[in-house]
């Protein structure tokens, strides 16, 4: 008798428990089916097909859960990564899909893959720094990140395209310093404005706002009476950028007696 209550009761809590249930169970997570090898095949076409389509919410849905089938060693597993990645730059959503791109470089490094996804991951952070009086921090990491690009694949087509946006952020690096010195140009803030100004000629001597940067510069030496910086400053510019705008007026050819 005691047996047979006992089973009873097992079917009674089984029955409860069920999946008829409605009781308060959290909702299993989303894991892999055991997907036959056709089954994952066809998911990665139709992943392929909406990635380049442009049809991301779709391409997110159908990577999420093909990345879950997906055999380790799959060789497409860095492409995954890096599909997901767009889909989530595509959506706005920089930081998860900058998880993806760095997944797909660090995690398959010898995938054909890998270089683009450095690239990719670089312009992930250089879109959050989007206005250059913003903090720099995500612009810096975009640079270090390009930088690994070139030392990890140098010669790669991604590194090559790499080597050019390090050029644009630069530009917006030099821009940046050349802001915050006109800033205290306004003020008449000479001293604070010449460190800016100088560090921009320094720092980015190729960046397109350094021969107005060299302009300011012999103007805020004029204002403080430096004339040996005034003399040194007009030299450099007559040979290196004889074109900068008021040259002819700031560096005359033959000083006024």
């Amino acid at each position: 008798m005691i047996r047979r209550l006992s089973l009873w009761a097992l079917l009674l809590l089984a029955g409860c428990g069920g999946r008829g249930g409605k009781g308060n169970a959290a909702p299993a997570p989303v894991t892999a089916t055991g997907a036959s090898a056709a089954t994952i095949d066809s998911l990665w076409s139709r992943a392929e097909w909406a990635v380049h389509h442009g049809k991301w919410g779709d391409a997110e849905k159908l990577l999420d859960r093909v990345n879950l089938e997906f055999s380790p060693g799959d060789p497409r597993v860095g492409r995954a990564h890096y599909y997901l990645g767009e889909a989530l730059f595509a959506q706005k959503r920089q930081l998860e899909a900058a998880r993806e791109f760095r997944r797909a470089s660090d995690e398959t490094p010898n995938d054909p893959i890998a270089p683009e996804a450095l690239l990719r991951l670089g312009d992930v952070y250089a879109d959050l720094w989007r206005r250059p009086e913003l903090d720099p921090t995500y612009g810096q990491t975009a640079l270090s990140t390009y930088q690994e690009l070139l030392n990890r694949y140098p010669g790669s087509s991604a590194a090559k395209r790499g080597q050019l946006r390090v050029a644009e952020l630069n530009e917006r690096f030099a821009t940046k310093e050349f802001k915050a010195g006109m800033f205290y140009f306004r003020l008449k803030a000479y001293d604070s404005a010449i460190l800016y100004l100088k560090d921009v000629v320094a720092t980015y001597p190729k960046a397109t706002v350094v021969p107005e940067a060299l302009i300011k510069l012999v103007q805020a030496y004029k204002a403080l009476g430096y004339r040996e910086d005034v003399q040194e400053t007009c030299g450099y510019i007559r040979r290196f950028h004889p074109r900068a705008p008021q040259v002819g007026e700031v560096c005359p050819s033959k000083p006024a007696a």
